[in-house]
């Protein structure tokens, strides 16, 4: 893996800089996107270049140096890198959740600290679900407070020992700083611990085999006897204690890389039937483009793309609307508008990179051309939370006004 050589700081970027820019680096990741997918690549080159853009550091809050760009702005830079290659997308989403942690729970020292890593392109990694527990909620981790005879640490504060495996961490293997959700002692509160993905203890296994999103090294983390002072711990669990954005913010971004999906499986069908498909004979056409089915159902998938692309940018409305102004009401309603996005880019997404092969034809499952990677990728990635249960409390909101419940997964 090649290890980021970061610069002193990375540019700070506008909301017109950040979307040019995405779009610029999109247009390089879809070139080697197909290979990457077919051979598993995993894409430390490009992420590379994603650190040294800024694109990483522009949800900095400006008291620190950052752009502090909406959230709107950021969900549409993860669309457009997701419609280049949504692996790549997919492994700062982490990164970006837990800027938003440090905003929310972090110290002084903490959030100048970490903040000033973004800022010189250091990248955030995530290792917070665990395979071997209830249901997805439910941890093991544990911080230990130890009786070290070095005593206090030169802060004057606590050493922790760190115990446990996480799943499903996508972006670690990349990253600088791993944050690991653990108890704080046993059965303790959830907190967040802070931990060099060089430290002593810390193993990072490339064993993720998902049949798409393959080059997300979404493997395994584990952690035996990893030393952390209080200055590397944040509180989790308080984050829910009010009125919050946090889980808004995470799943708006997965909307967002669905949403990048879908667009990319109709720009590539779209490609490969003016190029490649032969009309059928009933048509009486010349050219399979021009073949009126395939031209209704074009549109049909770009309406459905369209759809969804607009609930994505309306979330993010919601999600500034409600970081202006937070209440119990104005959360509720960012949740509502990012579950309609998820529950929208999920079944457009999976249905769209299907149909892919209804308009193109017959060559277009050949399995070197690798078209199939975009179902391959929707399919894999809309498994992150059930969309069914998106469109429940969409439900019962419209039913009797029922606000979603204040947790990290809506």
């Amino acid at each position: 893996m090649t290890t980021l050589t970061a610069p002193a700081t990375v540019p700070v970027l506008d909301a017109d800089a950040a979307l040019r820019v995405a779009a610029d680096l999109a247009g390089e990741l879809a070139q080697g996107a197909v290979r990457r997918d077919a051979e598993r690549v995993l894409p430390a080159a490009e992420l590379d270049l994603l650190s040294a853009s800024g694109l990483l550091a522009i949800t900095v809050p400006a008291e620190h140096g950052g752009a502090d760009l909406p959230v709107e702005v950021v969900a549409e830079v993860f669309r457009l890198l997701a419609a280049g290659d949504p692996s790549v997308a997919q492994v700062p989403h982490s990164h970006f959740v837990y800027v938003n942690a440090l905003r929310h729970q972090g110290t002084p020292a903490q959030q100048a600290f970490f903040f000033g890593e973004v800022l010189r392109g250091r990248r955030l990694g995530n290792a917070q679900s665990e395979v071997d527990t209830k249901h997805v909620r439910e941890h093991r981790t544990t911080l230990t407070e130890t009786t070290a005879t070095t005593g206090p640490t030169a802060d004057g504060g606590r050493t922790w020992r760190l115990d446990g495996e996480k799943g499903y961490s996508t972006g670690a293997l990349f990253a600088d700083w791993i944050p690991v959700l653990a108890h704080l002692g046993e059965d303790g509160p959830m907190h967040v611990a802070w931990v060099e993905r060089t430290a002593p203890g810390v193993t990072v296994v490339d064993d993720w085999a998902g049949m798409g999103q393959r080059t997300t090294a979404s493997g395994t983390v584990r952690l035996e006897g990893v030393a952390v002072d209080d200055s590397r711990i944040t509180p989790y669990h308080l984050t829910f204690e009010g009125p919050q954005t946090y889980g808004a913010f995470a799943q708006l971004l997965h909307a967002a890389i669905d949403a990048g999906i879908a667009r990319a499986a109709v720009e590539d069908a779209a490609s490969f039937v003016t190029t490649m498909s032969r009309p059928y004979p009933d048509a009486g056409v010349e050219r399979a483009a021009d073949d009126p089915l395939v031209v209704h159902a074009f549109g049909e998938m770009d309406l459905a793309v369209r759809g969804a692309e607009a609930l994505v940018a309306e979330a993010g409305r919601a999600v500034d609307r409600a970081d202006a102004h937070l209440t119990v009401e104005s959360v509720g309603a960012a949740s509502l508008a990012v579950a309609a996005a998820r529950a929208s880019t999920t079944q457009v997404s999976v249905s769209v990179s299907s149909r892919l092969f209804e308009v193109a034809g017959t060559r277009s499952a050949l399995d070197g051309l690798n078209l199939h990677r975009h179902w391959r990728n929707a399919r894999t990635h809309t498994l992150h939370d059930p969309a069914s249960w998106k469109v429940q409390h969409l439900g019962h909101h419209a039913l009797e006004g029922t606000l979603p419940p204040n947790h990290g997964q809506i």
